[in-house]
């Protein structure tokens, strides 16, 4: 890192913790992929592995000719999505079938619902929601707006991550609004959790699924044009081993 990278970073805030994993959109080579892993440790988890965990996959091309849904192939990295976004598009993705998992609470078994989204942009002009978590362009560079149930979203944390593994945090404002500076040219992840302790029931497999909260965690991809050259990724992590 150069002399002048040193002082963006300790202007823009110190390298804070890596988050717990999420799926987020990659584009490249002509094909959109959702990964499932920690961006900021350039962990990609695979198949066999954590990635035989979900569901059922699908993504959304979002585009002025309209909407095109389908579900994405499972392949050894990642689930690969049939179209790309180009200039003015965004892609939706999203698991709402992710296996519910039972944890301990003072004594008390808690039955969790996993919600994983991610949303990949190719500009900041302001979208409309279109996941339960959704963080979207707001209309300005590096702003982002954060709607849950299609209501603003107000003092929530959404982390700004680079494959370097240098991110910031900031808090939405009371409209919901967060900005962030971003100095280097490459790829940018926004990565924001909510924990929604409303109990429901959703459909699985084998009938009705009742849950007692639901963890969302939804990303956004960016990918800047423009700007410093972009600090070398963090060595590849090793992805989780098969369960047995």
């Amino acid at each position: 890192m150069n002399k002048l990278s040193l002082s963006i970073v300790a202007l823009l805030g110190a390298v804070v913790p890596a988050q717990a994993h999420q799926i987020w959109i990659e584009q490249a080579d002509g094909q959109a992929v959702v990964r499932f892993g920690e961006f900021g440790e350039n962990l990609r988890e695979a198949s066999p592995g954590l990635l035989d965990k979900f569901g059922k996959v699908t993504g959304t091309l979002l585009s002025a000719k309209g909407e095109q849904k389908a579900e994405a192939s499972k392949t050894a990295s990642g689930f690969k999505l049939p179209f790309t976004a180009a200039a003015g598009d965004s892609i939706v993705a999203e698991d709402a079938s992710y296996p519910l998992y039972t944890w301990k609470q003072q004594d008390k078994d808690v039955r969790n619902w996993f919600y994983p989204a991610a949303r990949l942009i190719t500009g900041f002009a302001a979208q409309q929601p279109k996941l339960v978590l959704d963080l979207v362009p707001a209309g300005q560079p590096g702003q982002f707006k954060l709607v849950f149930k299609d209501q603003p979203k107000p003092k929530t944390k959404v982390t700004l991550t680079t494959q370097s593994g240098w991110a910031k945090e900031a808090h939405t404002d009371a409209q919901g609004l967060v900005s962030f500076d971003m100095p280097w040219k490459g790829v940018y992840v926004a990565e924001v959790s909510l924990n929604d302790k409303t109990a429901g029931e959703r459909s699985g497999p084998k009938g009705a699924e009742p849950y007692d909260a639901v963890s969302y965690a939804t990303t956004v991809t960016y990918e800047k044009a423009d700007g410093l050259p972009p600090l070398p990724p963090a060595p590849r992590a090793t992805p989780a081993a098969p369960s047995k």
